[in-house]
């Protein structure tokens, strides 16, 4: 059986210490396809203890690291920069990183706003170009130069009464990737859109045990995620959305 042009390669994973990105790295550690396959991992989050944590799982895997901690609304191509730098080439971005300011549209602030489009907007943006500059600098394999995945949410396509600032740049990022993927077509990079619904994150902060008993873990978003990077070369996943079995919250 031939092997799949993304074993071997390089990836980054933002908002890797927490939630969705810490477990998407878990489950491409214990993923079959990795197993006994050379792999590199650039590892990045704001918080370090985290990244050393996990880097540490996936060097007992065999998995060489780079940690890059960052704030990536104020740096955000160092992610991409350090890949290279360390590994040489880039073949996936898994954007797990993003920000949530709720409330009230009437009392939501300016800081508010700022807060959460350098990071899920401008930062997005930087760093998904720079990205896509580095893959479609590569040569192919099997037609392939890479694939993006980003984690928007529900709210790209649905709004939210105390999510106004969010939805917004949750539709910003949409927009984005429905963009990219006309350039994908051409150069053999996939995009994905990971919609997810309600997850049990530190994002959330504090919910009810009723929210709980609703929502989903962050596995069970991360899982779907790792096999769509293993999808076979011939087809590109665009639109992945993952919803609580009884709806959104």
């Amino acid at each position: 059986m031939k092997s799949h042009p993304m074993k071997d390669h390089v990836i980054i994973v933002t908002g890797a210490g927490k939630g969705i990105g810490r477990a998407f790295v878990e489950a491409l550690l214990a993923h079959p396809a990795t197993a006994g396959k050379k792999m590199g991992l650039c590892l990045v989050s704001r918080t370090r203890p985290d990244l050393e944590e996990l880097a540490t799982l996936a060097t007992k895997a065999g998995v060489e690291t780079e940690i890059v901690d960052v704030d990536l609304s104020e740096h955000p191509i160092a992610p991409v920069q350090r890949a290279l730098a360390r590994f040489g080439k880039l073949d996936a971005l898994i954007h797990c990183a993003g920000v949530g300011r709720f409330g009230n549209f009437l009392e939501l602030s300016a800081k508010d706003l700022d807060d959460t489009m350098n990071t899920n907007v401008r930062a997005t943006f930087l760093l998904l170009q720079e990205t896509y500059r580095a893959m479609k600098a590569a040569p192919p394999s099997r037609g392939m130069r890479g694939q993006i995945q980003v984690v928007t949410s529900v709210a790209a396509e649905r709004p939210f009464p105390h999510s106004s600032i969010y939805c917004m740049s949750k539709y910003a990022q949409r927009g984005l990737l429905e963009v990219m993927r006309g350039y994908g077509y051409q150069d053999g990079i996939r995009i994905l859109d990971v919609r997810a619904g309600a997850a049990l994150t530190p994002m959330w902060g504090e919910v009810t045990p009723e929210q709980e008993s609703r929502m989903m873990k962050a596995r069970d978003v991360a899982n779907p995620m790792v096999n769509a990077l293993f999808a076979d070369e011939r087809s590109t996943i665009e639109i992945l959305t993952i919803r609580p079995l009884q709806g959104d919250i």
